[in-house]
């Protein structure tokens, strides 16, 4: 189920001249024991928290990690302005084109959870949501909570009666991409008017709110009771420590059958499509079949321009990312459930290992 941008970063140009641009702006000034990053809101956690100073550690180099927006983190990387840009999001296939030089590389599983701000329900109740519902939601044809749609899918609930205040990314996100990714899937309409984006258009919706970053979500949601917006997984226990009305859905999967991002189901949706991932990598996980298989899961991808301005900084990067995807490094789940991540699958891991062989300097 390979996917492509309908539109793409804060509406960053691709033209051809761009692969000599890149390797011009590339960071020569930067020590071999500095590599920076920025991008995905979702990934900075475990940047900043976990592989930063473990890695420091382990072997002597600094990770200047910043939390920008997987939009800024894949420009970023292309103009050489970082060594790494962190997405949530693949490169699309105009980009690859035009760019041959810049590689997607999955690092970790990923998955992201549809919040809102519930007062009187427990977090341990968790709505059941479909895409198709979500895209109205987000359309402006649901607008309250006790709306018969939503209360079909839970049975049993005391749905408010009240106005649902829609909460979406400002900034140019792989999150937003992953999110309008099952709404296409599930919405034919949303499919022909908004479509999968990093910076959709979002349909005008009265009382709708827009923040930045992850953090940003889980702040607006904080703040607003009746809101609902998408969130990465980080972000998952800081959310619900926030507030204890803010909970999170059971989504419908491609079977029917809602499900949670647990460890387990994420994994069945991640098992359904692994032999289907081509060399380049860049492959949705959205929707994937399966019974128990979560819909919204993605691979967490590191953006580098496979031909770096020296032979030090492209061993390091190397070096580094080697040990980001090792089961023995940064794959350990010692720092991937600080974040909710997971592995790579094995297969995976040796397709990200034949991407990072290319990087030479």
């Amino acid at each position: 189920m390979n996917k492509t941008f309908i539109k793409y970063v804060t509406g960053f140009a691709v033209t051809a001249s761009m692969l000599s641009t890149a390797a011009v702006a590339a960071p020569t000034a930067l020590a071999s024991t500095v590599l920076t990053e920025s991008g995905s809101s979702l990934m900075y956690p475990l940047f900043t928290n976990e592989w930063d100073s473990a890695y420091q550690k382990a072997a002597g180099v600094t990770i200047r990690p910043a939390s920008t927006g997987s939009g800024t983190g894949i420009t970023d990387a292309e103009k050489g302005l970082v060594d790494i840009g962190a997405s949530d999001a693949y490169l699309p296939p105009a980009t690859l084109q035009a760019m041959p030089n810049m590689e997607n590389i999955p690092l970790a599983v990923s998955a992201q959870q549809v919040m809102y701000n519930l007062p009187g329900i427990s977090q341990s109740t968790h709505l059941k949501l479909s895409g198709n519902v979500l895209a109205q939601i987000y359309l402006g044809k649901i607008t309250n909570w006790d709306n018969s749609q939503i209360q079909n899918l839970n049975k049993g609930v005391k749905l408010p009666n009240h106005k649902i205040i829609l909460v979406h990314r400002s900034d140019s996100s792989g999150d937003s991409f992953l999110f309008t990714s099952y709404l296409t899937d599930t919405n034919a309409q949303w499919k022909s008017q908004v479509n999968e984006s990093t910076l959709p258009s979002w349909p005008a919706v009265s009382g709708s709110l827009g923040a930045s970053g992850n953090s940003g979500i889980v702040t607006a949601l904080k703040n607003n009771p009746y809101s609902i917006s998408y969130v990465g997984i980080s972000y998952l226990k800081t959310a619900l420590a926030a507030n204890k009305s803010i909970g999170y859905a059971a989504l419908e999967n491609r079977t029917g059958n809602f499900e949670l991002p647990t460890s387990a189901n994420i994994s069945a949706d991640v098992n359904a499509v692994v032999s289907k991932v081509p060399k380049n990598e860049a492959y949705s996980l959205i929707y994937a079949p399966g019974k128990t298989s979560y819909p919204i899961v993605n691979f967490e991808y590191a953006i580098i321009n496979k031909h770096q301005p020296n032979a030090t900084k492209a061993a390091a990067l190397r070096k580094f990312l080697n040990w980001a995807i090792s089961p023995t490094g940064g794959n350990q789940s010692k720092y991937l459930s600080y974040v909710n991540f997971l592995p790579l699958p094995k297969s995976i891991e040796a397709k990200s290992q034949a991407q990072i062989n290319q990087i030479t300097g």
